[in-house]
């Protein structure tokens, strides 16, 4: 089983799946590093106090403002009276446990964690709201869209971005080539790790090639947007998590391996 999960992350999916009596190899194909310039977010997080809501969607988004808020000595508590406080959204219960566990309530989680969830969670909420939304470089627009469209004040502001690992490649590609340690499952955990992992593997421009490399290698899918955009790449899904969580991941392989004995 092959993990690709950024270094510091792959620990809890490689423990639980280790535990069920998989042989596990870590090869990160993200990494996790800081923004270009902290401007941006420092501006938004010395303004706190003007927002309404604040939209949390990942646990690097959690660690990197809280870190960032800590460097300028700031705190969430106090911004607004009781009855008007600022509001927090997670996508997910990795996130909302990693924000309540920095002292925060988390006041909305959607029932799916994907984007399009988050949206539906909140867009009776937000007319005339303003809205901070903290997240990765590059993600999808689908948040920040649909809320404006419902009438909310959007700011969106970097706190990390995801880049390619490359101390990865070669070590990606000799496991791919070597036989014995040729691994019978991948993950991938976001839409990140599945482009990543192609551009790592060097496994062609085509789909047709991509897949011929991966033949005998079933993908393992964190959820639908995940499963997306392996398919766009040319790649089979046989694995999909139910739940969108590491638990749920691990749940699905766990199921997907006792139908194949």
């Amino acid at each position: 089983m092959l993990v690709g999960r950024a270094r510091h992350q792959a620990g809890a999916l490689s423990a639980e799946l280790r535990k069920q009596g998989a042989s596990v190899i870590e090869i990160p194909f993200i990494e996790i590093r800081k923004p270009r310039s902290f401007k941006p977010l420092d501006s938004a997080l010395r303004n706190l106090h003007t927002y309404d809501w604040l939209i949390l969607t990942s646990v690097n988004g959690v660690d990197s403002m809280w870190e960032r808020m800590s460097r300028l000595r700031l705190s969430l508590e106090g911004h607004k009276s009781e009855d008007n406080r600022l509001h927090v959204a997670a996508i997910g219960p990795a996130t909302e446990k990693a924000i309540e566990q920095r002292g925060t309530r988390v006041d909305v989680v959607p029932k799916e964690y994907v984007a399009e969830s988050v949206v539906r969670s909140l867009k009776s909420k937000v007319k005339g709201k303003r809205v901070l939304l903290v997240r990765a470089k590059i993600a999808r627009d689908v948040i920040p869209q649909e809320l404006r469209r419902a009438g909310a004040h959007v700011d969106v502001v970097e706190a990390y971005e995801t880049v390619v690992p490359r101390v990865s490649r070669s070590r990606l590609q000799l496991v791919m080539s070597n036989p014995r340690r040729r691994p019978h499952i991948v993950t991938f955990t976001s839409s990140s790790t599945v482009k990543n992992f192609v551009e790592l593997l060097g496994a062609g421009k085509t789909s047709k090639s991509r897949a011929a490399r991966l033949q005998g290698i079933r993908a393992a899918s964190i959820g639908p947007v995940t499963s997306a955009t392996l398919r766009d790449f040319g790649l089979s899904v046989q694995i999909a998590a139910k739940e969108f969580t590491i638990p749920g991941l691990v749940s699905a392989i766990l199921t997907a391996v006792a139908r194949q004995r």
